[in-house]
């Protein structure tokens, strides 16, 4: 099989059936077509994935979008974004990586390579800072974007929380799958094998309140996360007026419908605050779910952290296309939401379409960038919380 049929399916699959593209020029589209062709018939995967990502992400939603991880090898360091830097926080290497704050790549400060990235990367700012990352460690991309100066090695700058700066080199044959330190569903977490222990954890602090941890809303057998959300509920009626703080971190969606009873729970209290903590890694119905809680809380919802990985508008539902051929799996959508002003189109579903609500704009109230923590550090940040909504 060629890297030209994988275009084709693109060609014949999404381009007429994903709506997030009925806004964009044709000759845009045509353009970065005669590029993906060009490099399937050369024969270079890597050029065709990069130019397929560029195709993909035309459209500016995020739900739409080429995902290179299982198909492509990468450098063996993990970067995530926590606010508006890049952190080393893991690595394969048989000796420990420096971590800490990555301050340029082959001697080019990092601001001039995300800018040259950008239009590879599909969705909000927010969403490609999270999945922007990957094109760092890919020695193929940074060729192509043109800052890599030495074909045999890739050089990582690092400063730690001292100060101190550190350069790591790394020979470019060093690489491992991309899947390896790279996941499809980016939490944020340092350790990439990450997955949540349950789909709540319940923290009773007494007179402060109640914390609610929810790490996901996907749920592929359809009980777990019902049961768990059933269970939240029944703990927030059972604690009536209390404070609490929702933990939305790292949550990249699954189906919101599934946690209305919740939202119903949460929003039969008179009084009580409500914060709810978000992040950069907070995505599609994981958003949805906030949005319902603000237009049933008003002000007593306190929204903290900060700006999360999608907008109120986008285009979601569809599903997932396998590229036999690259190895590489192309995100799709079907649907569109405004959660913003509460309309929407013909594509819009039912099901979705019932419990659109005019959100507004989400805006935080209160801005909180950390590096998910665990364990009693992580109590400690939610009994803070929990004291300054009384504050």
């Amino acid at each position: 099989m060629s890297l030209t049929q994988d275009l084709d399916r693109i060609l014949e699959r999404i381009l007429p059936t994903d709506p997030s593209f009925r806004r964009i020029d044709q000759a845009m589209i045509d353009r970065c077509l005669r590029e993906a062709r060009h490099s399937a018939l050369e024969g270079s995967k890597d050029a065709f994935l990069l130019s397929a990502m560029r195709l993909l992400a035309l459209p500016g939603n995020g739900h739409t979008r080429l995902i290179p991880n299982d198909s492509i090898s990468v450098l063996p360091l993990r970067l995530v974004s926590v606010g508006a830097t890049v952190q080393v926080t893991a690595s394969a290497l048989a000796t420990p990586a420096p971590k800490g704050e990555l301050i340029a790549v082959n001697g080019t400060p990092l601001a001039r390579i995300e800018a040259a990235a950008d239009k590879y990367l599909a969705g909000t700012r927010q969403r490609k800072r999270v999945i922007g990352t990957l094109l760092l460690v890919w020695p193929h991309a940074l060729a192509h974007l043109g800052f890599s100066s030495d074909p045999n090695r890739t050089v990582y700058r690092v400063k730690d929380e001292t100060g101190q700066i550190t350069d790591l080199a790394l020979e470019n044959g060093q690489i491992v799958p991309a899947s390896m330190l790279y996941p499809r569903n980016e939490h944020g977490k340092a350790d990439p094998a990450w997955k949540p222990e349950g789909f709540v954890a319940v923290g009773d602090w007494q007179a402060l309140g109640l914390s609610l941890a929810l790490p996901s809303f996907f749920d592929p057998g359809g009980k777990a996360l019902p049961d768990a959300i059933a269970g939240a509920a029944a703990q927030v009626r059972a604690s009536p007026n209390r404070n609490l703080v929702l933990d939305l971190r790292g949550n990249t969606g699954g189906n919101f419908v599934t946690t209305l009873p919740l939202i119903d729970a949460l929003s039969e209290s008179p009084s009580g605050r409500v914060a709810v903590l978000v992040d950069k890694f907070t995505f599609s119905a994981a958003i949805v779910f906030v949005a319902l809680l603000r237009h049933r809380l008003g002000r007593r919802l306190i929204l903290i952290g900060e700006e999360m990985g999608d907008g109120l508008v986008f285009f979601a539902e569809g599903g997932l296309l396998d590229l036999p051929a690259s190895g590489a799996v192309v995100r799709y959508s079907t649907a569109f939401h405004d959660w913003e002003k509460g309309s929407r189109d013909d594509t819009t579903p039912a099901e979705i379409a019932r419990h659109l609500v005019p959100a507004g704009k989400l805006a935080l109230d209160r801005e909180w960038v950390d590096r998910p923590v665990a364990g009693t550090a992580q109590a400690a940040v939610y009994q803070q919380i929990l004291t300054s909504l009384d504050g």
